[in-house]
């Protein structure tokens, strides 16, 4: 595994759902000590925040950032489709895609969930993994901001998911600011066979 690898593996156990997170708190804790600075500081940073919180305390404060907050989505291809038809042909693009590398999900995971989407760019295909995150800067860009902005300790997990890909340019600065401006495209069709939502545990 290259550091990217490495990284991203442990950015997708921190964005799961945190049940049986504390278990793996050393773990991480020695990775990412290996870490750059500019990746590994805000993940041991939120590790501190672990690491005093009690577990239902974690989780609660997982479901409330995360599922009752849509500008929190960890759904990335909602950013750039919305609940339109055009989402459900990304999810099952991007479905197609990780099974054709050997990954299968369980009926109740979306490929687009952005712990399943790093899961795959370090253990499956780094290449295609990097790509697809680097597909959807604007969407984890706007989810960082939401994060910093509420503030959650969350955000500290997606700066340092940002810190493994390059700085954003013009055209994914305008992206994010029309996105934040307007918001995802609306149309509530075309969804059924991914109504349900999950992330990997």
């Amino acid at each position: 595994m290259n550091r990217d690898q490495v990284a991203w593996q442990a950015q997708s156990l921190l964005l799961n759902y945190p049940d049986g997170l504390s278990g793996q708190e050393a773990t991480l804790r020695r990775v990412t000590s290996t870490m750059d600075a500019k990746v590994g500081a805000p993940m041991a940073r939120f590790l501190d925040y672990v690491g005093r919180t009690p577990a239902g305390e974690l989780a609660a404060a997982y479901v409330a950032t995360f599922d009752q907050r849509k500008r929190c989505c960890l759904y990335l291809t909602y950013y750039a489709h919305g609940d339109t038809r055009n989402r459900g042909m990304a999810l099952l693009t991007l479905k197609q895609k990780y099974a054709a590398a050997g990954l299968s999900l369980v009926d109740s995971e979306l490929p687009d969930h952005l712990a399943v989407m790093l899961e795959y760019a370090a253990m499956v295909d780094p290449p295609t993994g990097r790509e697809l995150l680097l597909a959807h800067r604007a969407g984890l860009e706007l989810l960082r901001l939401a994060l910093r902005d509420v503030p959650s300790p969350w955000a500290d997990v997606l700066d340092a998911v940002s810190a493994t890909l390059p700085p954003l340019h013009g055209d994914q600065h305008a992206a994010v600011a029309k996105l934040a401006a307007e918001g995802p495209p609306e149309e509530s069709v075309g969804l059924a066979p991914y109504a349900s939502s999950g992330a990997r545990t």
